[in-house]
């Protein structure tokens, strides 16, 4: 079952599951309220969560199936790379947890996965990240600082270039180095990272 307030969303993960060998969507919910009305209706084996929804948060729905749906196994799908978020979903029961950055097939492996009895998430995750992540851009220079910013305002690199008065190259160059330091491969995941940085509180 997916639960995600973004119609498009839950489409395309529809569509990734679906074609996956033996998994298929059994119900789709975009709220809080109507995911546990379904869940008791069709009494998934796994459930697709994101954190953040227009009456709640996919804890809430955790907690809540956890007492009407036990065993329905609890995977969060979100854009918050948050430890507090990561936290959370791990005290209320997740199994794993997952950034809408994942490629579509580690979607599908990691439900079959969760499904099949495994749990990809404990404390030594946690704790582990907690010490990862003191703050990955403490090495960025202030330019690169103001890259990563503009990357999380969506500018492309020619805005960012206008913007900061160099040359696209020299903005590539940058974003290769604040790649390397930061331990991210692509500029995706510099926009989901800053993204999730600006909602830090993310329950609000």
């Amino acid at each position: 079952m997916i639960i995600d307030d973004h119609e498009i969303v839950r489409r395309g993960i529809a569509e990734i599951v679906d074609r996956a060998d033996g998994l298929s969507v059994v119900a789709e919910a975009g709220s809080v309220a109507e995911a546990v009305r379904r869940a008791e209706l069709v009494r998934p084996d796994v459930l697709l969560v994101d954190l953040q929804l227009p009456d709640g948060t996919g804890i809430d729905i955790i907690a809540t199936l956890r007492e009407k749906v036990p065993d329905a196994r609890p995977v969060v799908l979100t854009s918050f790379d948050d430890d507090d978020a990561l936290a959370s979903a791990l005290n209320a029961g997740a199994k794993a947890y997952l950034l809408k950055t994942v490629r579509g097939a580690e979607i599908a492996d990691v439900i079959k996965a969760v499904a099949a009895g495994r749990t990809l998430l404990d404390e030594r995750t946690v704790t582990r990240r907690r010490a990862d992540h003191e703050d990955p851009t403490a090495d960025l220079t202030p330019s690169e600082r103001r890259v990563l910013e503009l990357i999380g305002d969506g500018l492309s690199n020619r805005e960012i270039g206008d913007r900061l008065g160099v040359a696209e190259k020299t903005v590539k160059n940058h974003i290769t180095a604040l790649l390397s330091k930061m331990g991210l491969q692509r500029r995706t995941q510099v926009a989901a990272w800053v993204a999730g940085q600006r909602a830090a509180g993310w329950r609000s």
